[in-house]
């Protein structure tokens, strides 16, 4: 696979048009593969929580979300129940958004520090954000399979973003889903070479730049293993590497 590494100073790559990325959104969302995750998508979102219970549930697998010319990939785990499910939108309107998009907002990836519907005006500058699985799957707990249905629209955005220059995985499971997409794509010869630990960092043979972070689940967020400065410091990384001036709070 060739380099998506683009020199500074060089034409950058072409992306393909609007009817490509509408074309592999309409797959993503249309696809029926696993029915384990159809039918508890769908179930959540005909009981509901009782805080959207007027709420109609988007229900369906979640395509990628953000700037096709984006430099930087946000990979996460799968949708929330309660949050991508019912937005339809990747880390809108449940904890790990909440956490993630004001960091965001701050490190200049997003125009603002909310996302809570498709409709609120959200937009990212140099970033995408997808997640390895598009269906939220019980207890965040996707099966090897399912991960494996999902692999193809996955390397389907991908390819769409010609332009990235760093990945960061949130999460082990994204961290591994990303690594077998590389290993199917012959861009590296063993996963095993790559460890995920907060703020690892990778060289790809592709020229890509890997980084890992905790995932911004409640779970890590109300405990402590994950806090805002850890956060911000994989993403301050990913804009130097992928070559992005500092935002204006951290220029020095």
């Amino acid at each position: 696979m060739p380099s998506l590494v683009q020199p500074v100073g060089q034409v950058q790559p072409r992306l393909p048009g609007v009817r490509a990325r509408e074309a592999v959104r309409n797959q993503i969302i249309a696809c029926e593969r696993c029915p384990r995750l159809r039918a508890y998508c769908q179930r959540i979102g005909e009981v509901r929580r009782r805080a959207y219970m007027d709420e109609i549930y988007w229900s369906r697998p979640v395509p990628g979300f953000g700037d096709p010319a984006a430099r930087v990939l946000i990979l996460g785990l799968a949708p929330g129940a309660h949050g991508a499910n019912r937005t339809g939108r990747p880390f809108t309107g449940d904890g790990a958004g909440y956490f993630m998009y004001p960091i965001l907002h701050q490190l200049g990836f997003a125009n603002q520090p909310r996302g809570v519907s498709r409709t609120d005006g959200l937009v990212l500058q140099d970033a995408w954000i997808a997640s390895v699985v598009r269906c939220a799957p019980p207890g965040d707990k996707p099966f090897p399979q399912e991960i494996r249905n999902c692999s193809s629209h996955l390397a389907a955005e991908i390819d769409l973003l010609r332009r990235v220059q760093v990945v960061v995985c949130l999460g082990k499971i994204a961290f591994d889903g990303y690594l077998t997409h590389l290993h199917g794509r012959e861009v590296i010869p063993r996963k095993s070479a790559y460890r995920f630990a907060h703020h690892a960092e990778y060289l790809l043979p592709n020229g890509l730049h890997l980084l890992a972070s905790y995932h911004p689940s409640l779970r890590n967020t109300n405990t402590g293993r994950l806090d805002e400065g850890m956060f911000a410091a994989v993403f301050l990384r990913a804009r130097k590497l992928a070559g992005l001036p500092p935002p204006p709070a951290f220029a020095e």
